[in-house]
């Protein structure tokens, strides 16, 4: 019996453990710390470009009267865009796509992250760990919110506060959430269709940029306009300075991962704003004599949009090449061309960031190389590296992305005026935005 009993017993102990362990849960997708870490850290950079970066870089540049209208702008944007994101904006741009629309629009199985908790995965790829999903969730926010304070640079000195705030919440939705999904999204039809945008040169610069011309045009230019200096060019130094740290995050971060890619975007991204900062100072020096501060910023921001699109496309020569081209080309549409047809892109909002923007997404297509390659084993090639076809994607992208930008932008303004006019009157206008809309004033004099 003690024979039958010691042979018995580990034979059902193995049986019965083997039926348990096939009714057990599968074990959870083991988050990569390392990687959530570079992305959450990525995510705090992003939003370091909006306030108070790209605050006061905008902040300078306008009239004294007007700089606390401009901090406020950029502020509330932060604000109403990361309630909108966590209810109803991250499920619109990254949820799955279905139905007849599912490659323009997200569905709404994410909205308020219903169906996600902190243990959620998000697959960077399908031979990585994931990372947190909320962590993607969390970065993406912060592309989604320095959007559309980039157009604040268009309407700057002369669009109503409660405007705005509309204006904000309405593009955020109809315009920025499908292009994101469009892109971003592995249902998006641009995404299937191969468009390559590794940080945003059409999501972001393009479509705020076409949105800023909008504004300017409908808007008209600002009353009394003269030729006055930027009120305080140290705030525009100091946010430039700041916007150049922030992008690292930018760029580097949307590898998602703390892997060579990340390091090559970093690499590319410095180089391309420094050649870019240097390509604008000397055009300034052959034309007006002397390189100028405001100048050099601009160019260096410049910079910075065009590599967004191709930061982890191109090699340093591929930097190097966006950095002079962009400078060349802004140049030409914020000193020539802006002043031919007169529009008033006040702090060039378009001429930098819709026309950088547009440049770095085709010269994407053009340098794309297989020496920036992926852990995945994935290689991208543009033009130049025998592949014309990138080219035409990305011609398509950022036609798609224009007409749709500029439709929707040109509707919600123009309904947002019908309903409750656009402008401040000429009084306020006169008095400035700082009094008349936020009852504050940026500097007191003490007698």
């Amino acid at each position: 019996m003690k024979k039958i009993l010691a042979f018995a017993v580990p034979v059902i102990l193995l049986i019965t453990g083997k039926l348990f362990a096939q009714d057990a849960a599968p074990e959870a997708p083991v988050i990569d710390f390392g990687n959530t870490a570079w992305v959450l850290t990525s995510s705090a950079l992003v939003m370091f470009m909006t306030v108070p970066a790209l605050a006061l870089f905008y902040g300078g540049l306008v009239k004294r009267k007007n700089i606390l209208s401009v901090l406020m702008q950029s502020f509330m944007t932060l604000a109403v865009v990361s309630i909108i994101w966590v209810t109803i904006g991250y499920t619109l741009a990254f949820g799955p796509g279905k139905g007849a629309l599912g490659g323009f629009i997200g569905s709404l199985d994410w909205a308020f992250l219903k169906n996600m908790d902190i243990v959620s995965p998000y697959y960077i790829s399908q031979d990585k760990a994931p990372i947190a999903h909320l962590a993607f969730v969390v970065f993406q926010m912060m592309f989604a919110v320095i959007t559309p304070a980039l157009i604040i640079g268009a309407y700057a000195e002369r669009l109503k506060f409660s405007s705005f705030f509309v204006f904000t919440i309405a593009w955020e939705l109809l315009v920025y959430c499908p292009v994101a999904h469009s892109v971003w999204s592995a249902d998006g039809w641009l995404y299937k269709l191969g468009a390559l945008d590794f940080a945003g040169g059409t999501v972001v610069h393009v479509n705020a940029g076409i949105a800023a011309l909008v504004a300017a045009i409908m808007l008209g230019k600002r009353r009394n306009l003269k030729p006055t200096p930027p009120h305080d060019l140290t705030y525009t130094m100091i946010g430039a300075a700041m916007l150049w740290f922030g992008w690292f995050g930018f760029n580097a971060g949307s590898s998602l991962a703390a892997d060579n890619v990340a390091a090559s975007a970093f690499m590319a991204t410095n180089t391309a704003t420094a050649m870019a900062a240097i390509t604008w100072a000397v055009l300034e020096w052959i034309i007006s004599k002397k390189p100028t501060m405001l100048g050099t910023a601009t160019g260096a921001v410049a910079g910075l949009v065009a590599i967004t699109p191709a930061a982890g496309f191109v090699d340093v020569a591929g930097a190097l090449a966006i950095g002079v081209a962009v400078s060349l080309v802004c140049f030409f549409f914020v000193m020539v061309v802006k002043g031919f047809f007169k529009y008033d892109d006040a702090l060039d909002a378009f001429g930098v960031h819709g026309v950088g923007g547009i440049l770095g997404a085709i010269m994407t297509g053009i340098l794309a190389t297989p020496a920036v390659k992926y852990a995945t084993g994935a290689e991208y090639r543009g033009l130049l590296a025998g592949n014309p076809r990138q080219l035409l994607i990305q011609l398509i992208a950022v036609g798609s992305t224009i007409v749709y930008s500029l439709i929707m932008t040109f509707v919600i303004f123009k309904v947002i005026d019908m309903v409750m006019k656009l402008r401040v009157t000429e009084k306020d206008e006169a008095i400035g935005l700082d009094v008349t809309q936020h009852n504050e004033r940026a500097y007191t004099v003490i007698e």
